[in-house]
């Protein structure tokens, strides 16, 4: 991770919707998330589409109920593992909504938001969970704060309103690989 907090080694598509962490706001928790686009597709370049407000709305039937949004998260890893970043980890992404995390509400203020392309229930790729942990070491080598008990998905931030990334996670499976990634120093 460089300086600004871009990752050398991921593919980089910078999204306009971001904004600066509120005054004060110290990065402490990791949010796991899942989407594809169109609902239950995998690849193409919609999601890239999407956080970059560059989505044809009449490419979709669905894409019509979500043209209006803006959001972003800070990463996105693809089926194959490869990881395309869109906005800083310094600065704020639109990926939490309305949140909240041990009473600590916003989310984005002090979250970083790793999108998986996945749905609730489909299981996810190994490559996915390799991406993921060394991602996740990395972050939580430069930002101490982000423990193992500061991972959690969007279900448990937005209870209610999110389920990402839903029952498919294996989180003990994740926990691991993070762990095995620390103990190796693979980042």
């Amino acid at each position: 991770m460089d300086g600004a907090g871009w990752l050398r080694q991921a593919r980089h598509c910078r999204s306009p919707n971001f904004g600066p962490r509120p005054e004060g706001a110290a990065i402490s928790l990791l949010v796991v998330h899942n989407i594809s686009l169109p609902p239950g597709q995998f690849g193409g370049d919609a999601i890239e589409r999407f956080f970059c407000n560059r989505l044809d709305p009449d490419a979709h039937p669905y894409f019509q109920e979500i043209r209006d949004l803006q959001v972003s998260a800070h990463a996105l890893i693809r089926r194959d593992g490869e990881c395309v970043q869109f906005v800083s980890f310094l600065d704020r992404a639109w990926h939490a909504g309305r949140s909240s995390f041990n009473g600590e509400e916003e989310c984005n203020d002090f979250g970083i938001g790793i999108e998986l392309e996945g749905t609730d229930d489909v299981p996810y790729e190994a490559a996915q969970y390799r991406t993921l942990a060394r991602l996740t070491q990395a972050i939580m080598r430069r930002w101490p704060s982000v423990t193992l008990e500061r991972l959690t998905g969007h279900c448990d931030i937005a209870p209610g309103r999110k389920t990402d990334p839903g029952p498919a996670f294996d989180w003990s499976h994740f926990f691991a690989l993070v762990e095995d990634a620390h103990r190796q120093g693979d980042v």
